[in-house]
């Protein structure tokens, strides 16, 4: 029988300074600058933070071709190790457990990395630094940032690499409590109780959610006006996001409400859907296709509205929707994920993922915006206090000395813990790590540690802080 365990190590308290030596860090995933996305901001803003701390932190992702290959530096002094290896697809690269591992080995080592931070259940790169960061003796944490199935033969496949890459993890971080149910079962994080033979969740997955630089996100200077109101959609035009939903209820909502019209922003391959929609009911006046918006360009996009509409079938956090209300506008979202988890109630309202109670929201929103119910100023506020990157990075700043703290598995311990995936997948994944052990001590006879070039100097914090 399974149990839960503590519901959520979300008791992780902010509001102490930690006194600690400062951490050399390594943030690995195969999503970050100069894609743009929630992984890609969450990893950035997170180093930031943590470098304004007294932290050291690097970046170790994949190249983009041309010409982003070698060592960058993003402001405010985030080191950035482009690694030359091709992506498959959606940005991410191929698994192959060893080739990286020359490369992770001389990076750790030259930088005198402690601890390394993986990103996104789909990163490789991210799975296979977990893998071969304790023959180097540094410490493991995950982040996972997504809600993933468990029927299909793509979910199936990525569920077992994740489990087998969290067997042996120091600790693991979810964005939401409905992430951190999905991932304890995707990951098979459980453990035998102390008192009975019943399963609980291992006590070292933590809960700490995304944040936003508010500042980035104020209300319109004048109010939006009153007689025509317009519902903002920015989204990947993807099957996951919900856009069957989207494109079911627009024309819908289009004849109920007169004064009512849709802005849509972002790419995918449900464009032509909505394009077809648009044209067949001659809403070409109603629903503005904006195509790929800039990071920078969404608050604009954002205040020209009064109510943000997300229909994703499936969402662990949900970022746009936190920057939606930051900006000042109602949300009305499908009840999925980790949505509910993210505004109060008087912020959003809820729809299941149906088109006709998506309807219902959507004028129930409208009726709430046409009769001036919510404060774009006082929601700004609220957000503002309710999320910021402060915070985040020093909880993860606890977690992080948690397992500095904890004492770290041998080989052996590592050994029998991955057995535990199966009868199949345990002794394949067990010739995998004993085999990365054996590529290591060879690396480490052919290029001696003595023999690398070691950074000396690091970013000065005073000029961080100045910078800032």
């Amino acid at each position: 029988m399974i149990t839960r365990g503590e519901p959520v190590r979300s008791s992780l308290d902010c509001r102490h300074e930690m006194k600690h030596e400062p951490f050399a860090i390594a943030m690995i995933s195969d999503f970050f600058h100069p894609n743009v996305g929630g992984v890609e901001n969450h990893i950035f803003m997170l180093s930031a933070n943590l470098t304004r701390r007294g932290h050291k932190v690097i970046v170790i992702t994949h190249s983009h071709p041309p010409d982003r290959v070698g060592v960058r530096w993003l402001l405010p002094g985030l080191k950035v190790y482009y690694i030359p290896f091709p992506t498959i697809a959606s940005s991410a690269t191929l698994p192959n457990y060893f080739t990286f591992l020359p490369y992770f080995r001389v990076i750790i080592a030259r930088e005198h990395i402690h601890l390394v931070h993986a990103h996104a259940s789909l990163s490789s790169l991210g799975q296979e630094a977990i893998l071969h960061a304790p023959h180097l003796g540094v410490r493991t944490v995950f982040t996972d940032h997504s809600l993933f199935g468990f029927e299909d033969a793509a979910s199936i496949l990525t569920n077992k690499l994740l489990a087998a890459a969290l067997k042996n993890v120091d600790a693991v971080i979810c964005v939401s409590h409905t992430g951190r149910e999905n991932t304890v079962l995707r990951g098979q994080l459980f453990e035998k109780s102390k008192d009975s033979s019943a399963l609980v969740v291992r006590p070292n997955v933590y809960v700490i959610p995304n944040a936003l630089v508010a500042e980035q996100f104020t209300p319109a200077t004048e109010p939006v006006a009153s007689e025509t109101i317009y519902i903002v959609v920015l989204s990947r035009l993807a099957y996951r996001k919900g856009i069957d939903l989207l494109v079911a209820t627009a024309p819908r909502i289009c004849s109920a409400f007169p004064n009512v019209n849709f802005i849509v922003g972002g790419d995918g391959p449900k464009l032509n859907d909505l394009l077809q929609v648009r044209e067949r009911h001659l809403l070409q006046d109603r629903i503005e296709l904006l195509g790929p918006v800039r990071h920078r360009d969404v608050r604009d996009v954002l205040v020209r509205g009064s109510i943000f509409l997300n229909t994703s079938l499936t969402e662990s956090f949900g970022i746009a929707i936190l920057e939606a209300a930051c900006a000042g506008l109602y949300v009305v979202s499908t009840r999925v994920g980790g949505v509910p988890e993210i505004l109060p109630h008087d912020m959003i309202s809820f729809a299941k993922p149906e088109e006709d109670d998506l309807i219902r929201a959507l004028s129930e929103a409208v009726a709430i915006v046409s009769k001036g119910q919510h404060d774009p100023i006082e929601a700004h506020q609220r957000v503002k206090n309710f999320y910021n990157w402060g915070d985040v990075a020093k909880r993860t700043e606890i977690v992080y000395n948690a397992v500095m703290k904890s004492e770290q598995m041998d080989l052996w311990t590592r050994m029998q813990r991955t057995m535990e995936l199966g009868p199949f997948a345990g002794p394949i994944y067990t010739i995998i790590l004993v085999v990365d052990c054996l590529f290591f001590l060879f690396l480490e006879w052919l290029m001696p540690r003595h023999d690398l070039d070691f950074v000396q100097m690091h970013w000065e914090h005073d000029n961080f802080r100045r910078v800032q």
